[in-house]
């Protein structure tokens, strides 16, 4: 027998449903080398009914953030080896190697630090008070006085898999705001959602916050389940992540009292000034930093830069893409020091430009160590798997034009370049400016993509008169 043919065992996925672990193996998922099972969905255990309020509807914010505080720090010890399990089962599913998810699951705590939960609250909705209670409204134009309360949501949430944070983001921003809670596991990230839920289950057994969380995986776009659960009955508003698919078939069952909240397919950029270029040093630290960006998530992360616009000659330009692409493979808290092979589409795009000096130049193989291309305009495809195209300009506000709603972050070099750049970038359609190298440094509380997510989340609910 020839074992080579042989499929590997199936992963075995597990659903949570309001806090209780549903196992079982009745659907199979994947290609022959990863394949995974998931047990049976039962759709009517997964909405929860509008006849009562949602578990955690009354709970205090206080009571709901020291639960979230102890199970960042059962996290870290993850004494019941729930994210060690994950982790394991993630290496058989996940495009992303193993020491990149390790790294990943050691920083997830983080994202529960009491700090950072009280920060979003104020930042976002303007304190606890608007959702623990009515907040009251007066010194209006009219005279009148009236109360609001930011309303716990029902919501369905289809996550990215492309970095674990987006799991422990979207439970976090979930139990802030009070509500009801499916998440939709992505078939790249199907077991770090469900061990954060576990792992808060064994912190407060039976807690209203508990019960206020189910999540399942099933295909994306399955009208069988989706046309049925995407329903105002059930769900005030689907947050959906991902790329353009995703949100194209998400966006069939918005209609009245059901709404969509999209973090959008993103890319981004680098603007470097040609201030690089005042000594060795400098240009060496830019390529550091611009590699850095270059390189989150494997280049797998929204943030992650594809395409830089350097000030500067095609000489010196050269001169950088050349230490740029040196730094590309270098193993990072959020990469790893080899990436996958590229594939054979995108390396026929490379090998056709190979030659073509000197309106092109390439830098690199195809081994997954890292890419420079150098053109005079961007390059008219996607580059990705550590792939960066670095175009030369006469200004960085020229570069601003290449920039959309599209674009989601913006690195610059220097920074204190952002301040005559930023007003334009925004009116390009630009959510976030940063200084070149801290990309991956999201803070929490601020604008995602243009909006504040816990306030979207949320129903604002009036009490007037």
């Amino acid at each position: 027998m020839n074992t080579s043919t042989l499929a590997t065992p199936a992963v075995p996925v597990c659903h949570v449903v309001k806090g209780k672990v549903v196992t079982g193996a009745a659907h199979e998922f994947g290609s022959p080398q990863a394949r995974f099972a998931t047990p049976a969905l039962d759709l009517n255990d997964l909405v929860w009914t509008r006849r009562e309020p949602g578990p955690a509807f009354g709970t205090p914010l206080a009571e709901i953030i020291d639960v979230l505080v102890a199970t960042g720090e059962r996290l870290k010890r993850d004494p019941d080896g729930l994210l060690a399990e994950a982790l394991d089962f993630s290496v058989r599913t996940s495009p992303l190697p193993r020491d990149v998810l390790e790294r990943s699951y050691a920083g997830l705590g983080r994202a529960f630090d009491k700090r950072g939960l009280l920060f979003q609250v104020e930042q976002e909705l303007g304190g606890a008070d608007v959702l623990d209670g009515w907040r009251l409204i007066d010194n209006t134009p009219s005279g009148r006085t009236h109360r609001m309360r930011a309303f716990p949501p029902r919501l369905i949430h289809v996550i990215a898999g492309n970095a674990p944070g987006v799991a422990a983001m979207s439970v976090v921003r979930g139990a802030l705001t009070k509500g009801v809670h499916l998440i939709k596991l992505p078939s790249n990230d199907l077991f770090t959602a469900t061990a954060i839920l576990r792992t808060m289950a064994a912190v407060a057994p039976g807690h209203p916050l508990v019960r206020s969380f189910s999540a399942a995986y099933w295909r994306g776009g399955d009208a069988q389940v989706e046309s049925l659960l995407f329903r105002p009955q059930f769900f005030d508003k689907v947050v959906a992540w991902g790329g353009e698919s995703t949100i194209r078939s998400v966006k069939q069952y918005i209609g009245p009292g059901f709404e969509l909240v999209a973090f959008d397919p993103k890319t981004s950029i680098s603007l470097i000034g040609r201030e690089a270029f005042a000594s060795d040093a400098a240009l060496a630290e830019v390529a550091e930093r611009a590699a850095t960006d270059a390189t989150i998530m494997n280049q797998q992360a929204c943030a992650s830069s594809r395409v830089q616009f350097v000030e500067g000659s095609v000489e010196e330009v050269d001169r950088y893409c050349a230490l740029l692409q040196a730094r590309l493979g270098v193993q990072r808290e959020t990469c790893s020091a080899l990436g996958s092979p590229l594939p054979a589409e995108l390396r026929d795009e490379i090998d056709g430009l190979r030659g073509m000096e000197p309106h092109y130049r390439v830098w690199g193989g195809y081994e997954g160590r890292g890419l420079v291309i150098r053109s005079e305009e961007q390059v008219d495809f996607h580059p990705d798997g550590r792939v960066v195209n670095v175009v030369p300009v006469a200004s960085l506000a020229s570069a601003v034009g290449c920039a959309n709603v599209a674009t989601q972050t913006v690195g610059v070099y220097p920074p204190k370049r952002k301040a005559e750049l930023r007003d334009a970038l925004a009116a390009a359609g630009v959510q976030r400016i940063v200084e070149l190298g801290k990309a991956v440094a999201f803070e929490a509380g601020i604008s995602h993509d243009g909006f504040l997510p816990l306030s979207r989340f949320v129903r604002w609910v009036n009490d007037e008169g």
